[in-house]
Protein backbone atom coordinates (compact mmCIF):
# COMPACT_ATOMS: atom_id res chain seq x y z
CA UNK A 1 0.00 0.00 0.00
CA UNK A 2 1.15 3.95 -0.78
CA UNK A 3 0.07 6.26 1.88
CA UNK A 4 0.04 9.11 -0.38
CA UNK A 5 -2.34 11.16 2.74
CA UNK A 6 -0.03 10.61 5.63
CA UNK A 7 3.19 11.70 2.93
CA UNK A 8 0.87 14.83 1.88
CA UNK A 9 0.27 15.53 5.57
CA UNK A 10 4.41 15.19 6.69
CA UNK A 11 5.18 17.41 3.32
CA UNK A 12 2.58 20.11 4.67
CA UNK A 13 4.04 19.85 8.46
CA UNK A 14 7.36 20.41 6.78
CA UNK A 15 6.07 22.98 4.27
CA UNK A 16 4.49 24.91 7.70
CA UNK A 17 7.74 24.24 9.76
CA UNK A 18 9.84 26.17 7.29
CA UNK A 19 7.14 29.15 7.18
CA UNK A 20 7.20 29.11 10.44
CA UNK A 21 11.58 29.43 10.30
CA UNK A 22 11.47 32.05 7.47
CA UNK A 23 8.48 34.34 9.08
CA UNK A 24 10.53 34.62 12.60
CA UNK A 25 13.56 35.02 11.02
CA UNK A 26 12.21 38.29 8.39
CA UNK A 27 10.53 39.55 11.37
CA UNK A 28 14.13 39.90 13.58
CA UNK A 29 15.79 41.38 10.54
CA UNK A 30 12.53 44.04 10.25
CA UNK A 31 12.65 44.22 13.94
CA UNK A 32 16.91 44.97 13.99
CA UNK A 33 16.09 48.09 10.88
CA UNK A 34 13.83 49.26 12.98
CA UNK A 35 15.93 49.62 15.80
CA UNK A 36 18.85 50.40 13.46
CA UNK A 37 16.74 53.63 12.63
CA UNK A 38 15.84 54.76 15.96
CA UNK A 39 11.77 54.09 15.16
CA UNK A 40 9.80 54.36 17.95
CA UNK A 41 6.51 55.09 16.91
CA UNK A 42 3.66 52.61 16.80
CA UNK A 43 3.99 50.19 14.78
CA UNK A 44 7.92 49.29 15.11
CA UNK A 45 10.18 47.49 16.88
CA UNK A 46 11.52 50.45 18.79
CA UNK A 47 7.97 50.90 20.38
CA UNK A 48 6.90 50.29 24.44
CA UNK A 49 4.55 47.43 22.31
CA UNK A 50 6.91 46.44 19.45
CA UNK A 51 5.68 45.29 16.19
CA UNK A 52 6.95 44.87 12.67
CA UNK A 53 4.96 45.40 9.80
CA UNK A 54 5.13 42.71 7.47
CA UNK A 55 3.06 42.68 3.92
CA UNK A 56 0.85 45.45 5.61
CA UNK A 57 -0.12 43.15 8.54
CA UNK A 58 1.72 44.25 11.91
CA UNK A 59 3.32 41.40 13.63
CA UNK A 60 3.68 41.48 17.83
CA UNK A 61 6.94 40.94 19.05
CA UNK A 62 9.20 39.50 21.87
CA UNK A 63 12.67 39.90 22.02
CA UNK A 64 12.71 40.76 18.46
CA UNK A 65 10.86 38.06 17.20
CA UNK A 66 7.31 37.36 16.58
CA UNK A 67 5.05 36.42 20.04
CA UNK A 68 3.85 32.61 19.70
CA UNK A 69 0.06 34.00 19.46
CA UNK A 70 -1.91 34.41 16.14
CA UNK A 71 -0.97 38.60 16.12
CA UNK A 72 2.54 37.02 16.24
CA UNK A 73 4.09 33.98 14.23
CA UNK A 74 0.91 33.08 13.36
CA UNK A 75 0.43 36.34 11.39
CA UNK A 76 4.14 36.70 10.72
CA UNK A 77 3.90 33.26 8.52
CA UNK A 78 0.30 34.47 6.75
CA UNK A 79 -1.21 30.92 8.54
CA UNK A 80 -4.90 30.66 7.87
CA UNK A 81 -6.14 27.94 9.81
CA UNK A 82 -9.38 27.13 8.01
CA UNK A 83 -7.85 27.21 4.43
CA UNK A 84 -4.42 25.85 5.62
CA UNK A 85 -5.84 23.28 7.68
CA UNK A 86 -4.32 23.76 10.67
CA UNK A 87 -5.39 24.13 14.53
CA UNK A 88 -3.62 26.35 16.22
CA UNK A 89 -3.44 26.04 20.07
CA UNK A 90 -1.60 27.03 23.03
CA UNK A 91 1.05 30.02 23.75
CA UNK A 92 3.97 28.02 25.43
CA UNK A 93 4.72 26.66 23.21
CA UNK A 94 2.16 27.74 20.49
CA UNK A 95 0.99 24.30 18.24
CA UNK A 96 -0.01 24.22 14.52
CA UNK A 97 -2.00 20.15 14.56
CA UNK A 98 -1.75 19.05 10.68
CA UNK A 99 -5.50 18.25 9.82
CA UNK A 100 -6.75 15.08 9.30
CA UNK A 101 -3.03 13.44 11.43
CA UNK A 102 -3.41 10.19 12.24
CA UNK A 103 -2.04 10.89 15.92
CA UNK A 104 -2.64 14.75 16.06
CA UNK A 105 -0.04 15.06 18.83
CA UNK A 106 3.15 14.08 16.85
CA UNK A 107 1.93 15.87 13.50
CA UNK A 108 2.69 19.22 14.91
CA UNK A 109 4.98 22.41 14.49
CA UNK A 110 5.71 24.42 17.84
CA UNK A 111 7.01 27.57 18.84
CA UNK A 112 8.07 28.61 21.64
CA UNK A 113 8.56 33.10 21.85
CA UNK A 114 12.40 33.99 21.88
CA UNK A 115 14.04 34.49 25.40
CA UNK A 116 16.13 37.65 25.78
CA UNK A 117 19.30 37.14 23.64
CA UNK A 118 17.90 34.05 22.29
CA UNK A 119 15.89 32.67 19.36
CA UNK A 120 12.49 31.19 19.55
CA UNK A 121 12.58 27.63 19.52
CA UNK A 122 10.51 26.19 16.49
CA UNK A 123 10.40 22.03 16.49
CA UNK A 124 8.43 20.02 13.56
CA UNK A 125 6.78 16.17 14.98
CA UNK A 126 5.59 14.14 12.02
CA UNK A 127 5.72 10.72 13.71
CA UNK A 128 1.90 10.97 13.64
CA UNK A 129 0.98 12.38 10.21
Amino acid sequence: LINIQRDARIAKASALFGSVRVAANLARVRCDLDLAQGLVAAGTCGNAAPQVNMDGQLVNIVNRYPAATAAGIVAAANIIPGSDNVVIAGAAPLTLTIGGATTPATCVINYTAAAANAAPTITVNTAGC
